[in-house]
């Protein structure tokens, strides 16, 4: 790694698979004093630039190029700037799940947090958007992430996504090709069913994630789980303020508590064929302790 100047704030990189609460997470955490965000969902444009011929999103640290983090740490810099230099910047994109090793490249001064969901809830929330049935983004929606991509590739983004939610819509294919992370080998299971995908792409993004982080110095990564944030909010924000060395007042830990919901089971009871998925499932459902 070539060294460069430290950022004048402390990057928090929320990883987590897509459908765990890496919203919620964001949400309560910008609730607090002196950390911001971008106004936008996700800025995988941002991160992918310089990178677009790669089949996937599990980018690997060598792809952390000198102009690559020029890029994205740039891009960091002139949100700082824009949000009034706060002393902390969040960000989650999911498919940072699968390529922990090259954000860190690119940030190596961030802090991660890692949210864990049963992944078998995961699915069965997951799978309504590879299906396209939940709240079609608007066009606000659209040009709020456009505006932080770079010119030079939004055309590729944007004939990707119309030509996903036309083949939906039209009944050309029954789900989208790929909704969230693109996992190393997503093409090559494009024709399995939408439940299998989802526990594919869940499976990828924890099993990275983890590998990555069980390689970390313990000062660098906090582990939380989705149940957990949203059965004691208010405990586990605390957890994260400690981690993260920010006061924050206890007035404001519960107000940013009270804007977190969620529940937990509704998988077990959605999905028909859970025994089918294990195979998938298993491994790191027994790690973080959900078997």
């Amino acid at each position: 790694m070539s060294s460069v100047a430290s950022l004048p704030f402390t990057p928090v990189v929320i990883i987590g698979a897509g459908r765990s609460g890496t919203n919620a997470l964001r949400d309560a955490l910008t609730a607090w004093p002196g950390v911001e965000t971008w106004p936008c969902d996700e800025i995988n444009p941002i991160w992918r630039h310089g990178n677009l011929r790669h089949p996937d999103d599990e980018l690997p640290a060598a792809a952390a190029r000198p102009e690559v983090r020029r890029f994205i740490r740039r891009a960091f810099e002139r949100i700082w700037r824009q949000r009034g230099r706060p002393p902390i910047i969040v960000e989650k994109t999911c498919a940072n799940a699968l390529r922990v090793p090259f954000v860190e490249e690119v940030l190596p001064e961030a802090r991660f947090v890692h949210i864990i969901r049963d992944g078998i809830d995961v699915v069965s929330s997951a799978r309504k958007r590879w299906q396209g049935e939940l709240d079609v983004p608007s066009l606000p929606y659209f040009l709020a992430k456009a505006r932080y991509a770079p010119l030079s590739d939004l055309p590729v983004y944007a004939t990707s996504a119309i030509g996903r939610r036309l083949a939906v819509r039209f009944g050309r294919r029954k789900h989208m090709g790929v909704w969230g992370p693109r996992f190393a080998g997503t093409e090559r299971h494009a024709g399995a069913p939408v439940e299998e995908l989802c526990a594919r792409q869940w499976a990828a993004c924890v099993d990275r994630a983890d590998e990555a982080f069980a390689r970390m110095p313990a000062d660098r990564v906090i582990s939380i789980q989705y149940e957990t944030l949203t059965a004691d909010p208010c405990g586990t924000l605390t957890r994260i303020a400690s981690f993260l060395d920010h006061d924050v007042p206890e007035t404001v830990l519960a107000m940013a508590a009270g804007g977190v919901r969620g529940g937990a089971g509704k998988g077990r009871r959605d999905i028909d064929d859970i025994a089918g998925l294990m195979p998938i499932l298993e491994g790191p459902l027994k790690r973080h302790g959900y078997l």
